[in-house]
């Protein structure tokens, strides 16, 4: 009965908070809670309503997606055994080595680039109209009239996206048409990157790329291991160094490969680049050798060798290799004004066929009634221009343009062309700390050992103590006096901090995976057999290769302070003392980081000594539970890390000879196992990282980037709430967040308890809700359980927060967080960072920014923006993304009010004469008019700004009144109607009451007075002009009065040179234009808008 009464005393706390649930799903066990209301929504939801308001939709989809699915049944993936240099051996047929990165093949080019067009409302609708056309009973007036616009933008369509298609195919082609050399029985063969099987023997050199996934042979370094660079895999810049397998590096020669027999049996292909489990096994040997194959042993393909000439065998190609299955194809992002139009678009179209009906209404029904209706639907389908695709995505391509051209923001690029408009409408900025607020540039700032700390300004300290203890040792080895009494001539308590402080520095220059590499020599030959020769061994010349730069920054430090590594490689370590005497270290054992087990270790032993020693070192958390008892790590961590310093513990361990070879065949028999060899090999470690020796904590500080923080400054005045998403720790987290000043000095932090159930989330929820503007910092593991059960009490607690930290989040976490702001909120987001590991949430969020970082392109390359800076942010947003918005609305409003004018004159023209359905211009004066006439004023607009971008950072308030989206919205929308609607009524009225007896004088007076009132509304639009917007409209004025020679078919010439002529059209244009500039002064005066009263 225990845990009943203890659950329901934890209703009684939870009481306290109302929940949005029901109470039967919580009585429940946690498990069913999850399936109860889910059941019973899916039970109700399914009838005709839902059929009619989306089901079909459904429906369709699903049914699509079943057809694909048994036209394409994807092969299962199996685990496999591969002979070496024997591909006709393999059980199953692989897929081809080929890279496709191209969308369409010959036949689906033309109906995939169709289908995604005629996707949009809009242009469907033109289909429909423009084929109309060819019903004798609807012909309205000539085709090109509806064909040509449409084939123009098609045209232009259809043509980017081959271009597209083709630079994608010659790509391809060129990665897959690379030579390499294959070994076979008669030698070394060419063969192309696209006919590599499974079981071929590849020769890759230097500084080329891996054609597929192999396991690494032979290579040519005497060390038996290489480098290779994989920036284009995971977005890391480091080196990694990868190990050839044992037994065929020993073989005397290259063809000694075929005179062995065997194979290696490798796990089926996953998605995971950091691991892989596999067995190569040699029997023609007696007894057969058995090895066992991690990670390390593996050359994935896209990685670049950075040394030697390696020689693998290829276990995976194509479609299966690690490169190929973790490239998602990114979602194609619409943005939030393009929807909006749409949804205007669709307004149009039932005022459209409300107009056509009224019209029929009128007329009486007679006749056939039908006809005539869809007669006037053509005549009106100039409500919904053509146009407004056209110039929106013109303008899209300007200001990407302008983005690119700017020099405040040098290296921008901007590669999703379609979303600029998005920059000005984001409420939630998500960012990743190391590398994007973070410089990721280490610099070593504190050693303490418990009793005593050192920090940058007793460096020097340090040094001595090494010096002295080094000389001692030195001068023991070289002695032969007995050791113990070289040692009591030297002060007791003096001896013991020097010893501590060189066993602490000696751990730190051991333990870690760091190599030193030399350059060769300018003008050294480039045979691999003098390379050796050619080396130049000098501290200039070494650099220092790993896989973090926490581990170069401690390596340099000890480099600093006396203790040098000279030279590494699989199987040695070398380091020099201050006096210059080389110590060399056997490697026996490394234990590479893992961001599970959070620490990584070396045995070593000393060729002097024959000591073996386990050094370790890792995070707090990990290592407190390791080490021997004390009373100081857990604060002393504390005091680091409020610092701002990355901290590290280090620890050793002094293992027997027995030890060790206990140790080492337990080890090796775990990691020959095929099943569960992660868990066997840990629990084997396990044994060994018991009460370790303390030796000291490490303090290493994360530069900030830049003018962080100003820019967040800026961004939080703008409106934009920021969160930090990191895979970093708590306290280092935190310390980031308070010192990049993204929580304020004065605000308080609330750091979110761990939890594990729910009712310790319910609990700590409530304590969360009774704080007020205070900054939230919660880890993955809490955030898990808590969206787990109270998803949405989350969200909407966080959501009120001025700023949010989540620390220990996984790349998937954080993809997930944006999806669940997204949902929740409904508003934009906007994630930035700079690594591989980010690539899921740019692209999970409405628009997403990568920096060009220390840890690679992968996030720049995956971004719809690529900045070089976080700086740069600011700018982009606050001045960019702030006019992209605003001139997109204004251009898209007054395309539509383009075509209302003329549907409007339509109306009246239709109206006065019986409800005829004739069309009022035919032919190319309807196409001039969307063109030449009028086109480039309009789309002259981009180019429109309300306030200088100097203006635009000082204030970036101004940034806050685009988030509620008014600058189109269905009120904007219906002041433009009215507008159009009263001139188009001014117009045709003004044009039929000033007609003298004939007709052909109306469409002169009309049309002439219609494209002067469209070239003033542009003049009324404009807030700043540009002297490009005044050429344009000279131009078109120009291009009118030019073309009426040539017009005689419509207009009479000799009527329009007269006087009578032009004061009737003037007088026209200031009637519907007049009126509209006093409102406007009038507006200005009167109510003006935010940023008037900063240019004033």
């Amino acid at each position: 009965m225990g845990p009943r009464y203890q659950l329901e005393d934890e209703s009684a706390h939870m009481d306290e908070m109302p929940l949005m649930m029901s109470e039967e799903g919580f009585e429940n066990d946690e498990s069913d809670y999850h399936s109860l209301p889910r059941a019973r929504i899916t039970q109700r939801t399914h009838g005709l309503g839902w059929f009619v308001c989306g089901g079909w939709k459904f429906l369709c989809t699903r049914c699509c997606d079943w057809l694909i699915n048994v036209c394409q049944r994807k092969r299962e993936l199996r685990a496999r055994t591969v002979w070496l240099g024997h591909p006709e051996k393999c059980e199953e047929k692989h897929p081809r080595n080929s890279i496709k990165n191209q969308k369409y093949n010959v036949f689906t080019f033309i109906p995939g680039v169709l289908y995604e067009q005629f996707k949009f409302f809009l242009n469907l609708y033109f289909l429909v109209v423009s084929c109309s056309q060819f019903v004798p009973a609807l012909k309205i007036g000539y085709l090109y009239t509806y064909w040509a616009p449409l084939g123009f933008v098609l045209a232009v369509t259809i043509t980017r996206e081959a271009i597209d298609e083709f630079r994608r195919f010659q790509r391809d082609k060129e990665v897959n048409s690379q030579l390499y050399s294959k070994l076979t029985v008669r030698g070394k063969v060419q063969v192309k990157s696209s006919d590599i099987q499974v079981g071929d023997l590849i020769i890759v050199e230097k500084n080329q790329r891996v054609p597929s996934d192999m396991v690494f042979l032979r290579t040519s370094e005497k060390a038996g291991s290489c480098f290779i660079r994989t920036d284009q895999l995971d977005g890391e810049t480091d080196w990694k160094l990868k190990v050839a397998v044992s037994c065929t590096q020993r073989l005397p020669a290259l063809g000694d490969l075929f005179s062995i027999n065997a194979y290696v049996h490798a796990q089926k292909p996953l998605l995971d680049i950091h691991s892989f489990e596999g067995t190569f096994t040699r029997e023609d040997s007696d007894p057969p050798i058995h090895e066992s194959l991690s990670i390390e042993n593996t050359l994935w393909a896209s990685t670049i060798v950075a040394s030697g000439t390696v020689i693998g065998v290829v276990i995976y190609t194509g479609k299966e290799t690690r490169s190929v299955m973790n490239t998602s194809n990114p979602k194609n992002k619409v943005g939030l004004l393009d929807l909006e139009l749409n949804q205007l678009t669709k307004a149009l179209f039932l005022a459209l066929v409300a107009l056509s009906v009224v019209m029929v209404t009128l007329q009486g029904f007679v006749g056939p009634w039908y006809r005539s209706l869809f007669r006037f639907l053509l005549l009106f389908s100039y409500i919904i221009p053509i146009s407004l695709r056209v110039n929106l995505d013109m303008g899209k391509a300007a200001y990407g343009w302008l983005i690119m051209a700017d020099g405040s923001i040098p290296g921008t690029v901007v590669r999703t062309s379609t979303i600029p408009e998005e920059l000005g409408r984001l409420v939630y900025l998500l960012t990743d700390k190391t590398g994007t607020l973070t410089q990721n540039e280490m610099v070593f700032k504190r050693l303490h050992l418990g009793t005593v700390s050192y920090g940058m300004d007793t460096m020097d300290e340090i040094q001595s103590h090494v010096r002295d203890s080094c000389s001692q040792l030195h001068s023991q080895a070289t002695s032969s006096t007995p050791p113990r009494k070289a040692q009591s001539s030297a002060p007791k308590v003096r001896k013991s901090v020097s010893s501590r402080v060189h066993e602490a520095v000696k751990a730190i220059a051991l333990c870690h995976n760091v190599t030193p590499v030399y350059e060769p020599r300018a003008g050294g030959t480039g045979d691999a057999e003098h390379a050796e020769v050619d080396q130049d061994f000098s501290d200039e010349n070494r650099t220092y290769q790993a896989a973090s730069p926490d581990e170069v920054a401690l390596v340099q430090w000890t480099e600093r302070v006396g203790l040098t590594l000279v030279n590494r490689d699989l199987t040695s370590m070398q380091l020099r003392t201050p006096s210059g005497q080389i110590l060399t270290y056997s490697i026996l054992q490394t234990f590479p980081f893992t961001s599970e087990g959070k620490r990584m270790g070396v045995i070593v032993r000393d060729e002097s000594t024959a000591e073996i020693t386990f050094y370790m070192k890792g995070a707090d958390v990990a290592m407190s539970t390791i080490v021997q008892y004390n009373d100081w790590l857990e604060e002393e961590c504390g005091n680091m890390a409020r610092e701002g310093l990355r901290t590290l513990v280090v620890a050793k361990r002094t293992l027997t000879e027995e030890q060790y070879q206990d140790f080492e065949s337990r080890h090796a028999q775990a990691r020959l196992s095929v099943h569960d060899r992660a868990l066997k090999v840990a629990a084997v470690l396990e044994s060994l990282e018991r009460d370790m020796q303390l030796l000291c904590v490490t303090g290493v500080e994360d530069r900030l980037q830049e003018h962080v923080r100003p820019t967040l400054e800026t961004l939080r005045n703008a409106g934009i709430k920021i969160w930090m998403l990191t895979g970093d720790k708590l306290e280092t987290a935190t310390c980031i967040a308070k010192s990049s000043h993204l929580v304020s000095r004065t605000q308080d932090i609330h750091v979110f308890r761990p939890v594990t159930s729910r009712g310790e989330a319910h609990l700590e929820l409530n304590a969360f809700r009774r704080k007020h503007d205070c900054a939230l910092v919660i880890s993955g593991d809490s955030l898990e359980v808590c969206l787990r059960y109270y998803e949405h009490e989350l969200v909407e607690l966080a959501c009120q927060c001025p700023a949010v930290v989540c620390c220990r989040c996984s790349p998937t976490q954080k993809a997930r967080i944006v999806k669940l702001l997204r949902q929740h909120t409904r508003r934009r987001t906007c994630a930035i960072g700079d690594g591989g590991n980010d690539v899921s949430m740019i692209q999970a969020a409405d628009c997403g920014i990568g920096i060009e970082g220390k840890e690679g392109k992968a996030a720049s390359l995956a971004a719809d923006f690529s900045i070089r800076r976080f700086e740069h942010v600011g700018r982009l947003l606050v001045v960019h993304g702030r006019s992209s918005y605003k001139r997109s609305a204004a251009l898209g409003q007054f395309v539509m009010h383009r075509g209302l004018v003329i549907s409007t004159m339509q109306a009246v023209f239709s109206s006065v004469f019986y409800f005829a359905s004739v069309p009022l211009y035919q032919g190319f004066l309807m196409v001039g008019y969307a063109t030449v006439y009028t086109m480039f004023p309009v789309f002259s607009l981009v180019l429109d700004q309300d306030v200088k971008p100097e203006m635009a950072m000082l204030y970036p308030e101004l940034y806050k009144d685009l988030t509620k989206g008014r600058c189109l919205s269905f009120k904007t929308f219906l002041i433009w109607v009215l507008i159009s609607i009263y001139q188009g009524g001014i117009l045709m009225y003004g044009a039929l009451v000033l007609f003298e007896s004939e007709f052909v004088h109306v469409v002169g007076i009309s049309f002439t007075a219609l494209v002067l009132t469209e070239l003033l509304m542009v003049a009324l639009t404009i807030r700043t002009w540009h002297w490009l917007m005044v050429v344009a409209e000279f131009l078109s004025l120009g291009c009118y009065v030019a073309s009426l020679a040539f017009l005689n078919e419509y207009f009479d010439v000799a009527f329009i040179t007269t006087m009578t002529f032009l004061w009737k059209v003037s007088a026209i244009t200031v009637v519907s234009c007049l009126p509209l500039y006093i409102l406007k002064y009038l507006k200005r005066k009167l109510s003006p808008p935010s940023y008037s009263k900063l240019t004033s």
